[in-house]
């Protein structure tokens, strides 16, 4: 009974909080494999090829045996959710991704269109009674022994939003902007440098570079990057962009995935394609994997029919030791 009770103990998600993050220790399979798909901006009750590419993903997630899910947000279109109660969350989500695969815990960040809604509903607990994958914080660590994600709130850094008239956001717990974005900040900062994790990966919803509808986020580029290169982070992930590309930093070994394909996409709307740093682009819909070990990373980028479309690793030695 003890061993029954230790082995169902291993396969809990924990929640603990450090450096003002809540975190979720996420332990990895007996393989000492982490692996998970990646996809964002999907939120459409399964229309615009939403459901195509969760049909994708559910053979995919089975074929890679995956241990969660990330979503970089703008999870409800086209404006959020309307509260805890509204019937868009079991018909872009619960009713969308059905594969047994994609089971699995769901992390989320919010995007803009997100915060467009009642956000305070989304981040609701409440919402993992109706289905217990969903996890959505504003900012929160996963922790999956040799690699750690850090899920950032990036909407409240953009300065448009605040002073655009065309859409109203929901600002509560975020005003005043410049205190909030500070210690969004503080925060990862913190975190990043306690970490001990052998891969670090950051992601938020809006990209850092793209060449894609909203090109680079200057908010972004000036606030967070620094902090990234600072301290050593290997891959950013967003979406926010509705394609899927991979540009690696010129200053740095970052690289930046974008992965906004989940539903609508937008064919054509592209500008740089010749930059030196673009590594692939692609302007339809789609997802990516991630495969990784405490010395090896793989990406994958799959197109709507399951199609991949682009490979990227990479590789570390580990670092023993000698007493």
């Amino acid at each position: 009974m003890v061993l029954l009770l230790v082995i169902l103990a291993s396969f809990l998600i924990v929640c603990s909080r450090a450096t003002g993050l809540e975190k979720f220790d996420h332990p990895i399979k007996v393989n000492g494999n982490l692996r998970f798909l990646v996809v964002g901006d999907w939120g459409r009750k399964g229309d615009y090829n939403q459901s195509a590419v969760a049909l994708q993903m559910g053979k995919i997630g089975e074929e890679l045996d995956i241990d969660f899910v990330v979503s970089t947000g703008d999870n409800f279109y086209t404006n959020g959710l309307t509260g805890e109660d509204d019937p868009n969350f079991l018909e872009s989500f619960t009713n969308v991704y059905k594969a047994k695969s994609l089971q699995n815990q769901w992390y989320t960040v919010l995007g803009n269109h997100d915060y467009r809604g009642d956000v305070m509903a989304q981040l609701s607990p409440y919402l993992r009674k109706i289905d217990s994958r969903w996890i959505c914080l504003r900012s929160f660590i996963i922790n999956a022994e040799f690699a750690e994600i850090f899920m950032v709130d990036t909407t409240p850094f953009v300065k448009e939003y605040f002073v655009e008239t065309e859409h109203t956001y929901d600002w509560r717990n975020v005003m005043p902007q410049k205190t909030y974005t500070e210690n969004v900040l503080k925060d990862l900062e913190n975190a990043l440098s306690e970490s001990r994790a052998k891969w670090k990966i950051v992601v938020g919803h809006h990209a850092i570079r793209s060449v894609g509808h909203h090109g680079d986020t200057n908010e972004l580029v000036e606030r967070l990057l620094p902090i990234l290169r600072a301290y050593d982070v290997d891959l950013y992930m967003n979406g926010h962009d509705h394609c899927l590309e991979h540009i690696s930093d010129t200053e740095s070994p970052i690289q930046f995935l974008t992965s906004g394909a989940g539903s609508k996409a937008w064919r054509g709307d592209v500008k740089g394609l010749n930059r030196e740093d673009m590594k692939f682009f692609y302007d339809g819909q789609g997802f990516m994997s991630v495969q990784m070990t405490p010395t090896h990373v793989e990406i994958e980028y799959y197109d709507v029919f399951g199609k991949i479309l682009h490979k990227w690793s990479r590789s570390k030695q580990l670092h023993h030791i000698v007493i």
